[in-house]
């Protein structure tokens, strides 16, 4: 670059030698404090893009996907229709799974009490399945209604199953007074009476009676006291008579 005068000018770099040591180590100094300020914002950003790609391979993509359902606990039922009824979708990313709507589908079988409902990484939907335990058998024409400690009668059989108790009930279900009336007296039996039973009548809430062995009846009346009405029949089956009433456990009478 040229000026009045005829003094030429131009740019050249200098030479690292000629820049003194003191501005070096402060210009190293101000290059140290940009990197340390640089760092924290350049590990959260790996961070967060490494925790985005996992979030995305486990919510987002088939990777972790459903590759099988593993059912136990069946008997009554089998896996394939526990399977059918969870309807669990192949391939959906597991962790997208809603195991509390796939557990409710399970408990709608009628033999299903319960359900438990888990994720097996990395591919498997658990299912482990409680069915109802039969306590009586209603005659329903000429087959049997299976019924649960809650009423529910879940299952009919050409056969009543050796050892189960006889329910004489109109129309057995959960809400049911009868049928409430004849499980509370059967939950309240002593192993003795429940080794001699042989069927619950219900006709009333208040006309329960027992048939036992060798055709003995045990005439129960309502529900209260059930525990201690077992108690006394319990000392009297080693009494002779056919009839056994302990509709009132103050009075109670044997012919």
């Amino acid at each position: 670059m040229a000026e009045p005068g005829g003094r030429n000018w131009r740019l050249v770099r200098a030479d690292t030698d000629a820049v003194p040591p003191s501005v070096r180590r402060f210009m190293a100094r101000a290059r140290q404090r940009r990197l340390r300020a640089a760092m924290p914002w350049a590990v959260t950003l790996g961070v967060v893009l490494v925790v985005g790609g996992l979030v995305w391979t486990v919510y987002g993509t088939s990777v972790l996907g459903v590759r099988d359902v593993e059912i136990v606990g069946t008997d009554i039922l089998t896996p394939e229709q526990v399977e059918q009824a969870a309807r669990v979708r192949m391939s959906e990313p597991l962790a997208r799974v809603d195991l509390d709507v796939v557990r409710a589908r399970v408990e709608t079988l009628p033999a299903v009490d319960r359900a438990i409902v888990s994720r097996g990484w990395p591919s498997t939907v658990e299912i482990q399945v409680v069915e109802r335990t039969p306590v009586a058998a209603v005659p329903m024409g000429e087959q049997f209604a299976l019924i649960d400690d809650e009423g529910v009668a879940y299952r009919t059989v050409a056969k009543k199953p050796k050892g189960l108790p006889r329910a004489e009930l109109t129309t057995p279900a959960p809400g049911d007074v009868n049928t409430k009336a004849a499980l509370t007296v059967l939950g309240s039996l002593t192993d003795e009476l429940r080794a001699q039973l042989v069927s619950v009548s219900v006709p009333a809430p208040a006309q329960v009676s027992l048939g036992l062995r060798e055709g003995r009846t045990v005439v129960w009346g309502d529900d209260t006291q059930s525990p201690t009405k077992a108690q006394i029949a319990t000392v009297l089956l080693k009494r002779d008579g056919d009839t056994i009433d302990v509709s009132a456990p103050t009075v109670v009478t044997i012919r």
